[in-house]
């Protein structure tokens, strides 16, 4: 048989072999580092036989299939060890993830102290370099093997396999854990790694089922390498927004309050104000929406009418029993069904659209409560929300315009590099989720397919992922922890306007259907601003920051000094405030930067006497003297063109 390796080079050989083998065979440095292989472009263990013509490469560490078997590995040591100091633990599952690996266990909250007493029992079963042997069994006896090992949650994946399947183990030692692979040879192979962290999980992420007690940790194949991730993670842990917003007064939560409701704080405020009359003016002055305000909550007539009673129900707040109750109604999740009716308020034409309506919508949603973190996932929430009601022929341009606002959005706030676009599809082989025929969905997609293509916009296609009415273009983002969260999504919606009746009248006098575009331009305010607090760790630009200047006297005879460049300042409508404490300018300085204002203006006697301020910036450190109307010039359109200034890392000791 010919083996076709990923240099283009071709191993013969006369009889099947291992991949192992092959490894072995090219080198036996290789054979050391290889952690599992890719067949034809199939990813498969190191044990897999090869027994013909294919394309083989051969991964370790340094490729995305090696490292993420590497840390599958590790996960398996990490349940031994669990089993060895906690024998009464129970094994759920243990992948490997984007960022290193996890796994699931029934048992009481593990602390920091138990995770490096696992640590140190991982390295002892390291060390011994016990093999990893896999075996099967046939399902019946795969059941009764894991009954026999008293782990009932591997008892429940087994018997959600088919009957005819043959069921896979891997063993190192007398440990066995239910797995299909791929792992290395031997557990020696682990070179580094790290127990990161503990949480609760729920037992297939479903709140109804057991809570589980999750383990994450990382692992390398240098030690190096594991360094360097512990100091991102440590840096991620500095910029965490549920962490550093709290820091900053941004916003808070309160248990009387209610998880997922999060209160923010005069200066969270302000940013939020800032963010919102930005994207108002914008949508409506420069891009043709006009703005609606509709209802919060809504009889489920009209949640029926949409589709979203049937499709999305169990993710709403209800408010009263249908069985019971006359009228029900419901917290609106969604704004669309509302702006339906604003724009069936009056007759349409075909000169009429594209009818463009926008709306800053407070939603509610009934997320559970494992998914809620800080701002990113809440159950009240506001977004930049809009739907373009459009001609057939306008479709195309107008979905286009709505990708354009969006990026201008992104580059504004300078988070463009930091996103990837995808393509959410529908599931055929999951009808009942969604409406509307396959012709037209396919269609759809092919229309954003080719808008994509044209734009130059790479992007990924995710099956499944579509809304229950149409496919859509997500912009997604990943926080500090790799996690991905939809930051934007542009919606394609041929769908919806038969149910609401919508129509308008063309040049022939003829009622005809449009389309839709549901459409964020910024997307969800709370979670942009987590964003941006992990963007920038705190550090946000002039224009967005709630105190962008911080006027210091150096003593308490130049307070009326100040004062009156601080009124000079809220003039010009800068966000300004005065340190007026009875502190040495040093330690006023310091203050400052440890709050992240942009701007510091020092002022003494020099000063007071010729109308200047001795500005300090995060940007440029000590920028000198300057007369205080240049100043203001200066930051003002700092401000109106939203600039991002490049920071500099620089230590402050005072005047």
């Amino acid at each position: 048989m010919k083996i076709t390796l990923k240099d283009g080079s071709v191993k013969e050989y006369a009889e099947k072999k291992s991949v192992y083998e092959i490894a072995l065979d090219i080198s036996e440095g290789l054979a050391r580092a290889a952690c599992c292989a890719k067949i034809n472009g199939e990813t498969v263990d190191l044990r897999t036989v090869v027994e013909g013509d294919c394309e083989l490469s051969i991964c370790t560490a340094s490729d995305e299939e090696g490292l993420a078997a590497l840390r599958h590995t590790t996960s398996h040591v990490l349940a031994e060890a669990v089993k060895n100091l906690f024998p009464d633990a129970k094994l759920a599952i243990g992948p490997s993830i984007d960022t290193g690996f996890y796994y699931d266990f029934e048992h009481a909250p593990f602390s920091r102290e138990d995770l490096d007493a696992l640590e140190a029992e991982m390295k002892k079963i390291i060390k011994k370099g016990a093999k990893l042997e896999k075996f099967t069994l046939p399902r019946s006896k795969a059941i009764q093997y894991m009954e026999e090992r008293q782990e009932p949650y591997k008892v429940e994946l087994i018997q959600d396999l088919p009957e005819e399947a043959e069921i896979s183990f891997y063993s190192q030692g007398e440990f066995v854990d239910l797995c299909a692979g791929p792992h290395l040879m031997s557990t020696k192979n682990i070179k580094a790694f790290k127990l990161t962290s503990s949480s609760m999980a729920y037992w297939r992420g479903d709140s109804n089922k057991a809570r589980l007690q999750r383990i994450y940790g990382t692992a390398y194949f240098k030690k190096e390498e594991l360094a360097e991730h512990l100091e991102r993670m440590e840096d991620a842990k500095r910029r965490d927004h549920n962490k550093l917003g709290r820091e900053m007064e941004l916003f808070t939560t309160v248990d009387v309050i209610g998880q997922g409701l999060p209160l923010f704080t005069p200066k969270g405020t302000k940013m939020l104000m800032k963010l919102q009359r930005w994207i108002e003016d914008l949508e409506d002055k420069e891009w043709g929406y006009v703005r609606t305000k509709t209802p919060l909550m809504a009889k489920s007539d009209l949640y029926k009418m949409s589709g979203h009673w049937d499709h999305y129900k169990d993710g709403m707040f209800v408010l009263g029993d249908e069985e019971k109750d006359k009228e029900v109604y419901a917290l609106r999740p969604m704004t669309c069904p509302f702006q339906y009716f604003v724009y069936k308020n009056t007759q349409k034409s075909y000169r009429d659209l594209p009818y463009r309506m926008s709306e800053t919508s407070t939603l509610f949603r009934a997320e559970d409560s494992g998914e809620m973190h800080g701002l990113t996932r809440v159950r009240q929430f506001t977004i930049t929300e809009g739907h373009l009601v459009v001609r057939p022929d306008q479709m195309v341009e107008e979905f286009k315009g709505c990708i354009a606002l969006a990026k201008y959005c992104l580059t504004t706030l300078g988070v463009e590099e930091d996103v990837t676009y995808h393509l959410s599809k529908w599931d055929p082989d999951n009808r009942e989720k969604y409406i509307g025929e396959p012709e037209v969905w396919n269609q759809t997609e092919q229309h954003i397919r080719e808008i994509l293509t044209e734009l130059n916009i790479p992007f990924v296609e995710d099956v499944g992922e579509a809304a229950f009415y149409g496919p859509k273009v997500d912009i997604n983002a990943r926080n500090v922890y790799g996690k991905e969260d939809t930051m934007i999504t542009i919606q394609w919606d041929a769908l919806l306007a038969e149910q609401f009746d919508m129509y308008y009248v063309d040049q022939n006098g003829n009622k005809v259907r449009p389309y839709i575009i549901h459409r964020t331009s910024m997307g969800c305010y709370e979670r942009t601003l987590a964003w941006l607090i992990e963007k920038y760790a705190g550090k946000f630009p002039t224009w967005l920051c709630p105190e962008q200047v911080r006027v210091l006297p150096i003593s308490e005879k130049y307070e009326a000094y100040a004062e009156k460049v601080l009124r000079a300042l809220k003039a010009r409508n800068i966000d300004a405030e005065a340190d007026n404490r009875s502190e040495k300018i040093g330690f006023k300085i310091r203050e400052a930067r440890l709050a992240k204002v942009p701007y510091m203006l020092v002022v003494g006697q020099q000063e007071e006497e010729q109308g200047l301020v001795s500005v300090r910036s995060r940007y440029a450190g000590d920028e000198g003297q300057k007369p205080l109307e240049v100043f203001m010039d200066q930051i003002c359109e700092e401000i109106r063109t939203k600039e991002i200034r490049r920071e500099i890392v620089q230590e402050e000791n005072g005047r």
